[in-house]
């Protein structure tokens, strides 16, 4: 399991380091992360840890997780440090933290199709209860909210849409298997708006698409790119249950992690950002190949064992989200996509 000291994870953080930054906007602030565990989540802790440790912001960092023995490997000893306080809870249950919160950072809920068959309510929860206490806790504080939300909020999209900007809204259907998530999510989305609207909440909304890299959860999770580098990782052949001609854009983790902050430091104040590398869209079929390609030595080979049981995966037509918005920030992706996934996958290697 990769860790702060990991030297891929180094690596990473320093390249987001060199981004240059204003940082004094969280110089002395208190943030609460929730769903630490998750892979973004725990990368953005890792480079709060980095700013302390290298240009003194004295940032406090509270860690949430309902899984304390998981947040215990993915920080090691680190949980000991002045900087860190570890919270082991649900997020659905309401949250006692007395001591100020500057930002509070909701990144609690899962879009795995595994969790999305075997556990919906709990997704569910996560989004609505999970951010309804956040929400609590932020009038309590005056805190202001970062909320992690998904491209899959626009839904179906009007055929003569070819890119979705952060004003566009689709169709989602509810009785849809894998509606939990979106439906969930869009809820979300509403509460954070009239939370500012009822209270004064100040919120920064953002629509992340298909975050990728070392952490994520590779074990038995559904999602095509967890699945294929768990493939790799174990030296099996890739098996596709479909033809594979959906595509689909990946981001690597330090583009999002830098998409992120640059919403929190310069973005405006309750709006939405789309965060999504739009650079190398690539069909699923075509990612198998490439994924499979870089550990040519073991000789893995892609297979079709075509499967009509879709449920708990999106069905609509992959339209581009528009980043603009976001690049007007001063953001944009610098990782390839075939070098994030050489990263991963050795990140994955390196504990074998």
């Amino acid at each position: 399991m990769v860790n702060y000291n990991d030297e891929i994870v180094k690596e990473d953080l320093k390249d987001l380091y060199n981004l240059k930054l204003d940082y004094n906007i969280l110089k002395n602030k208190s943030i609460l992360i929730t769903g630490a565990n998750s892979m973004i989540a725990t990368y953005l802790s890792y480079y709060f840890m980095y700013l302390n440790d290298n240009a003194n912001t004295n940032i406090k960092l509270y860690l949430l997780s309902r899984d304390d023995e998981k947040l215990q490997k993915k920080f090691v000893n680190n949980l000991n440090r002045n900087d860190i306080v570890s919270i082991s809870q649900d997020v659905t249950k309401k949250i006692n933290i007395e001591e100020k919160l500057d930002y509070i950072i909701h990144m609690a809920s899962s879009a795995s199709p595994k969790i999305i068959l075997e556990d919906p309510i709990s997704i569910i929860e996560a989004n609505i209860l999970g951010t309804l206490n956040i929400l609590n806790l932020a009038r309590k504080n005056n805190s202001e909210v970062i909320f992690t939300s998904t491209r899959e909020i626009y839904g179906k999209m009007n055929d003569n849409i070819n890119k979705i900007s952060e004003d566009d809204m689709g169709v989602l259907n509810c009785f849809d298997q894998r509606a939990c998530y979106p439906e969930s999510k869009r809820l979300a989305e509403t509460i954070l708006v009239n939370y500012n609207y009822q209270y004064g909440i100040d919120f920064k909304n953002l629509r992340i698409a298909h975050v990728f890299g070392p952490g994520m959860n590779i074990k038995n999770d559904g999602r095509v790119m967890s699945d294929f580098i768990c493939d790799v990782v174990n030296n099996r052949d890739i098996v596709l249950k479909s033809k594979g001609d959906a595509k689909r854009a990946f981001c690597y983790i330090t583009d999002a992690i830098s998409g992120i902050l640059h919403v929190m430091l310069k973005g405006t104040k309750n709006q939405s950002y789309n965060i999504s590398n739009e650079t190398e869209e690539i069909s699923i079929s075509d990612l198998a190949n490439l994924i499979a390609s870089i550990s040519s030595e073991n000789n893995i080979k892609v297979k079709y064992e075509l499967n009509s049981d879709q449920r708990g995966y999106t069905k609509f037509k992959r339209v581009a989200l528009d980043t603009t918005k976001l690049e007007s920030l001063g953001w944009k992706p610098k990782v390839k996509l075939k070098d994030g996934i050489i990263k991963t996958v050795n990140s994955y290697k390196n504990e074998l």
